[in-house]
């Protein structure tokens, strides 16, 4: 069910939560600090709070979020333990259909990336196709740890935006 940005800010608190909570992937910490904010203009407004929450985080918080995060094509998918929306946004990108040997790449890439970075390759996958993915994370394995932070929160706040715009009407100006 997608609500106006009346209905949101009318939420209460646990069902704020409980609706938006995994929009930053296992870290309804930061919905529940974002309902403090409201009332939000607009989808755009909601957006820029959880943008600004996570960018005021340390650096350490920072990777706590990316380690939120599950492996690619990884164990969670294989055992049917991924979050509803992870399952559906890998599935999307071929993730779940992927050939033996790019499984096996993947898991190899994956493996690198964490030992190298210390939390998981986060990408866009609903922005993203699976030879797109391979390729990114092979490349990006070779970034400096600062440089991959960076890039994984910037591809974080672009999966929280899509989760939000299936779940919220796109901005139609709200009276406050």
């Amino acid at each position: 069910m997608i609500m106006d940005i009346a209905t949101v800010n009318g939420l209460p608190y646990e069902d704020f939560v409980n609706v938006f909570g995994n929009v930053v992937e296992k870290c309804p910490m930061i919905t529940a600090a974002v309902w403090s904010r409201r009332p939000f203009a607009n989808l755009t407004a909601l957006q820029a709070e959880i943008s600004e929450f996570i960018d005021a985080l340390s650096e350490s918080g920072k990777e706590g979020v990316l380690r939120c995060h599950p492996d690619l094509a990884g164990r969670d998918l294989h055992s049917g333990t991924l979050t509803q929306e992870s399952r559906e946004e890998q599935a999307g990108a071929g993730m779940d259909a992927l050939s033996s040997a790019d499984a096996s790449r993947m898991a190899q890439l994956n493996e690198q990336y964490k030992e190298r970075f210390g939390f998981p390759f986060v990408i866009c996958a609903r922005m993203n196709d699976k030879e797109n993915i391979l390729r990114q994370l092979s490349e990006r394995c070779l970034n400096e740890r600062a440089v991959e932070r960076a890039r994984g929160i910037e591809e974080v706040k672009k999966i929280s935006r899509l989760r939000l715009q299936s779940l919220v009407l796109s901005d139609a100006p709200n009276k406050l």
